[in-house]
């Protein structure tokens, strides 16, 4: 994920480390109607879609549900974890670095409800990935699960999220600076530029699954599930197939979505600093490396950062299901595309700095913007 500082505030910007600052953004709608200049319905052929904004928070950034609740959770990049009717969760506002990269980060429920997890960083940079018991009014019982050293501010990743398996994945970017200058992302022997997959409640601090692709390999972190990512700041399950789909923003040239199958054992090499995209990095050549499902141009029609999103399972579109959704930041188009026919995208909405989807309880989705707007994606 790449950020442009906007004063008074700090805004997460998606922007590549090549290309110049997206423009500061509009300020958001005040009149409280449900279709707005930022979130544009498009019509696809299929159907059309509309974007009904549910609620204006402060810089939203990542999206969570959990079990048993109708509230719907969002991170607020400045360090607050909220519901969309305004409630106050947690709050490490105190606490949060203020880079442009930095700050909370995501957010995800255990399976059960009982606890939650934050990914966030500290004043010094660090990465925190931290759990609180919660009852669904208080969170207690504070620790942290997984801390990461950065070496730079930049690329820190940030999505969490419990896999069909129960176990929690935890993106991390390749360290930061430009190119991975540290070789992070092809490097077994560091977290970074890599997926996680841990069971947070098996152990103190946690427990590595035996089936882990690296477990008892000599100079291998066991945590590694996933390689070669540059910045993998959102990744979704598919509820409906399992399959894992992770959105890698680019460093010059190429925005990428790479998908992993439900059947997947771990240990794919997505291909990053040797590979961006489709084509070579500085002469780096692969091995064993997994193509891409989903390429485009960076800086083409102003896109500067992928968003990935989710494949649409709700039961309120008929004409949507079976499409993953994703965008990009600058640009702000959404597109939704046939899982098994993804060159057949199609644009279905614009959301200015589009920072996040989310998916209800129920299968439908929503678009959060950095500017502070939450919309539920609905059919026209």
């Amino acid at each position: 994920m790449r950020l442009v500082v906007v004063v008074p505030v700090v805004l997460l910007a998606l922007a590549a480390c090549a290309a110049g600052p997206p423009p500061p953004p509009a300020a958001p709608p005040t009149d409280g109607s449900s279709a707005t200049a930022t979130a544009t319905p498009v019509e696809t052929g299929k159907g059309e879609l509309r974007f009904t904004r549910i609620a204006e928070l402060e810089q939203p950034v990542a999206f969570a549900v959990r079990q048993g609740d109708d509230r719907l959770y969002v991170a607020e990049q400045a360090g607050r974890l909220r519901t969309t009717d305004g409630d106050t969760v947690i709050d490490l506002s105190g606490e949060v670095s203020g880079g442009n990269e930095q700050g909370l980060l995501g957010v995800a429920f255990h399976p059960s409800g009982r606890w939650v997890y934050l990914d966030w960083t500290d004043a010094d940079g660090h990465t925190h990935i931290t759990e609180w018991a919660y009852d669904g009014s208080k969170a207690t019982g504070r620790r942290d699960v997984l801390v990461q050293e950065q070496p730079f501010a930049n690329h820190n990743g940030g999505q969490l999220a419990f896999g069909p398996d129960g176990h929690l994945y935890i993106a991390l970017g390749d360290g930061g600076s430009a190119g991975d200058p540290q070789g992070n992302g092809q490097d077994l022997g560091t977290l970074l530029g890599k997926i996680l997959r841990i069971d947070p409640r098996g152990g103190r601090p946690y427990r590595v699954p035996d089936d882990n692709p690296f477990v008892g390999e000599k100079g291998a972190k066991p945590e590694i599930w996933a390689y070669g990512l540059r910045n993998p700041w959102r990744f979704s399950f598919d509820r409906g197939s399992g399959d894992l789909w992770i959105g890698d923003v680019g460093q010059n040239a190429w925005e990428e979505v790479d998908r992993q199958p439900a059947g997947s054992k771990g240990g794919e090499n997505y291909g990053w600093n040797l590979r961006e995209g489709e084509r070579p990095f500085r002469d780096g050549k692969g091995r064993d490396l997994v193509d891409p499902v989903i390429v485009y141009p960076l800086k083409e029609g102003g896109t500067c950062s992928v968003i990935a999103g989710y494949v649409y399972r709700g039961e309120k579109i008929p004409w949507l299901r079976g499409r993953f959704l994703y965008g990009d930041f600058c640009a702000g188009w959404i597109k939704a595309a046939p899982a098994d026919r993804l060159d057949d995208a199609a644009e279905v909405g614009k959301v200015e700095q589009l920072s996040s989807f989310g998916q209800g309880p129920d299968g439908e989705l929503y678009a959060l913007s950095l500017q502070g707007p939450i919309y539920r994606i609905e059919a026209a």
